[in-house]
């Protein structure tokens, strides 16, 4: 493999680790709440949490698919309502205001699932005035997290801070306008997806997500 295109993490749990080193001077700090998106992420914000002595919660934000192109984002749907849509992919492709609210639609019953299957349909946990670490396995569009800054900003965080173990070359300066500390372990400059930077990049499955998840809580 030619210079970044090579693998640099074992798995999630490596990231992890690594993530928990790079985000040391939060161990054991009052009001700070490491929070992950599933499925991938939770398992990245496992490994922080227990590293860092910090609970653990998962956050949920969906992507909104493209119609017959689902992994083409044309915008993103937070738990708490908050939804960024790309313009310029509406445009482009001529999404209809139905074909839009369908697609939101059929991603809040993925929410609700999601909020029934990993917090037993609990809200979260109150957030104001917490410093807030947001947590995935990597970004490659990043439209799912982008937006779930977004949606932190409103429940009035005091601190935001972006971590993830491998994005594009252009994604610090993106996050670097939205969090108000990037931690980024890699960012090669060939980068096609997140999986081709890990050994093993298999899926999680819901059990893993909530196995994970029970070790964080602080209330379990």
């Amino acid at each position: 493999m030619t210079a970044g295109e090579h693998v640099i993490f074992r798995d999630r749990r490596e990231a992890g680790r690594r993530l928990a080193q790079a985000l040391a001077q939060y161990k054991e700090t009052p009001r700070t709440q490491v929070l992950a998106l599933p499925r991938g992420g939770v398992v990245v914000g496992s490994e922080i949490s227990q590293a860092l002595l910090l609970p653990l919660e998962v956050w949920i934000t969906r992507k909104l698919g493209v119609p017959g192109n689902p992994e083409l984002a044309m915008g993103a749907l937070a738990e708490t309502g908050y939804r960024h849509l790309n313009q310029d992919v509406l445009r482009q492709y001529g999404i209809s205001n139905v074909q839009l609210d369908k697609e939101i639609r059929r991603q809040q019953e993925e929410i609700v699932r999601q909020i029934t299957q990993y917090r037993q349909g609990k809200p979260l946990p109150s957030l104001a005035g917490q410093t807030v670490i947001l947590v995935d396995d990597g970004l490659a569009t990043g439209a799912t997290f982008y937006a779930s800054l977004a949606a932190l900003r409103g429940l009035e965080v005091a601190s935001l801070v972006a971590a993830v173990p491998v994005a594009p070359p252009h994604a610090r300066e993106e996050l670097q306008s939205r969090a108000d500390q990037v931690v980024i372990l890699e960012c090669p400059a060939r980068f096609y997806a997140i999986g081709q930077f890990y050994s093993n990049f298999s899926q999680i499955d819901d059990d893993e997500v909530i196995t994970c998840l029970s070790r964080g809580r602080t209330d379990s």
